[in-house]
């Protein structure tokens, strides 16, 4: 493998992508251009070749900790490397996916659960920006703090790296009134969401024609 300073200038990574263009460069050649130069420990090109593998690997899921693993990647390489991966998540990888900073931009999501007749207990889980990653159905039955237990709640929330989740579930009944078991499970989340870290910002109560917050 050349060494940088071997390779001519306009055929160099940073050169290259302000002549050419991002697309015109490799996948290794990308991250020569991110990381920029090479320290004492190594050269930008082995610090570029044992991050693609880790990337190729791991894929957009790499953590800071993996990162580490690399000879010559310190901690401000690697948390820009990090910040350009959760960009590109945020706003090229997901971004067909809606934000939802509000309760009625939620309750467009449960559409599908709104005219049950049974209670059905779902979970948004959300990035940083809070663009929704996933929907998932967690429990249906009977609303108790028994049934929606914060392992299965926060489960997928941690497995989705997500910042925070909003939980709603259905009144077949028609009434929005939150009950004393809704009120209890709701409390149970937050406590278990502030220390593992992943906000719950909303407890929704939808029927066909309507919805309420929780607490």
């Amino acid at each position: 493998m050349k060494r940088m300073q071997q390779i001519p200038n306009q055929d160099r990574p940073r050169e290259k992508l302000q002549a050419k263009g991002a697309a015109a460069l490799s996948d290794f050649e990308l991250l020569q251009a991110l990381i920029g130069s090479g320290n004492k420990q190594a050269d930008v090109g082995n610090i570029a070749k044992n991050t693609l593998k880790l990337l190729q690997e791991h894929g957009a899921n790499i953590t800071y900790k993996q990162l580490q693993q690399v000879t010559g990647m310190g901690p401000a390489r690697i948390t820009e490397i990090l910040a350009a991966l959760e960009l590109s998540r945020r706003y090229l990888i997901d971004s067909e996916q809606p934000i939802i900073d509000s309760p009625e931009k939620a309750v467009e999501q449960l559409a599908d659960i709104r005219d049950k007749k049974q209670e059905h207990f779902v979970v948004m889980t959300l990035d940083g920006a809070n663009r929704l990653i996933a929907k998932r159905i967690i429990t249906i039955g009977t609303l108790t703090s028994s049934l929606v237990h914060p392992r299965e709640v926060f489960a997928d929330a941690i497995t989705d790296r997500a910042a925070s989740i909003i939980v709603a579930h259905n009144h077949p009944s028609g009434n929005v009134v939150a009950s004393q078991a809704d009120i209890d499970v709701s409390v149970r989340l937050q406590k278990v969401g502030k220390i593992l870290g992943v906000n719950m910002i909303d407890h929704l109560i939808v029927t066909k024609n309507d919805f309420a917050r929780v607490g």
